[in-house]
């Protein structure tokens, strides 16, 4: 029959067992850390710390402290969708236009006064979305996806304008080609020379982007605009260019070089219908003016 060791005995054992035991301070501290969660995402602790401090903990209020704060201004981009809803595209002024497009792309900030700024900057809603990527993109603010929001505006806008001068013949639907023309070029910074290109039935069958120049002057030459031509197939042609000034009125240059290609034309049967400069503050038409 065996003895029952008393418990001086027991405690005895238990602390020379403790003792014999390797010391590993290094893992002491774990048996009192939360595990951390393997997808946690890392945040900012000198953001976080002051956060921390000044949050007060209670058993009534965490539920509500912790619950994500609406942006404030989710109840004024309701009341937009709203006035859209109900009276169509004008019912909203150009900022509010471009304030929701950009809330899109940055939801969770207050874009209006970006908005405001961004039409300012770009002198109107044209300039704005016909700026091009990189000058949208330096402006502050601006990020690759908020530039994306306004150049799909544009992109989309603009089809819509040429549809009915692709599937039309032009000279009967030449207000619907003077829009796009406008909408795609009035805005430029360069001047940007384009010939379009008519069949027979005067339907389009080439927007042909012939050149970009500097501020003020784009080259065109005659027999190039004339072989270009012959390889299309073209019957009659439109000239058109645009002036970054924002005058339509056609320069000396301008009559001269339409003159030219004119008279380059005629021998192979291929007509100039007109030659038409856009500026954002109109257009002209050479031949309407008279100077052909």
């Amino acid at each position: 029959m065996t003895s029952r060791p008393s418990d001086h005995d027991e405690q005895s054992q238990n602390t020379a067992r403790l003792a014999e035991a390797p010391f590993a301070p290094q893992h002491s501290l774990s048996l009192f850390a939360a595990p951390r969660e393997e997808n946690a995402p890392e945040t900012d602790k000198a953001e976080d710390a002051p956060a921390k401090a000044g949050r007060k903990k209670s058993p009534q209020n965490s539920d509500k402290n912790d619950a994500p704060t609406p942006h404030h201004g989710t109840g004024h981009r309701a009341r937009l969708r709203q006035r859209m809803a109900e009276g169509g595209p004008d019912a909203l002024l150009d900022h509010e236009l471009i304030e929701y497009l950009l809330a899109l792309a940055i939801p969770r900030r207050d874009t209006k006064p970006l908005a405001k700024a961004l039409l300012a900057h770009f002198g109107g809603i044209g300039g704005l979305l016909s700026a091009d990527w990189d000058a949208l993109a330096r402006f502050p603010g601006m990020g690759d996806t908020s530039v994306s929001a306004l150049k799909i505006a544009q992109a989309s806008a603009l089809r819509l304008l040429r549809a009915p001068v692709e599937t039309q013949p032009v000279l009967a639907s030449w207000q619907a080609l003077l829009d796009y023309l406008r909408a795609d070029m009035a805005f430029l910074k360069i001047e940007r020379v384009r010939v379009l290109h008519l069949n027979a039935r005067n339907m389009l069958i080439r927007d042909d982007h012939m050149h970009d120049g500097s501020v003020d002057q784009a080259a065109i030459y005659a027999r190039e605009v004339i072989r270009r031509a012959i390889d299309f197939g073209s019957s009659s042609l439109i000239l058109v260019h645009n002036h970054p000034s924002g005058s339509p009125q056609p320069s000396k240059q301008d009559i001269a070089i339409t003159r030219h290609i004119i008279e380059a034309g005629k021998p192979l049967g291929i007509a100039v219908h007109d030659h038409i400069i856009v500026g954002n503050e109109g257009f002209s038409s050479m031949r309407s003016m008279g100077l052909f």
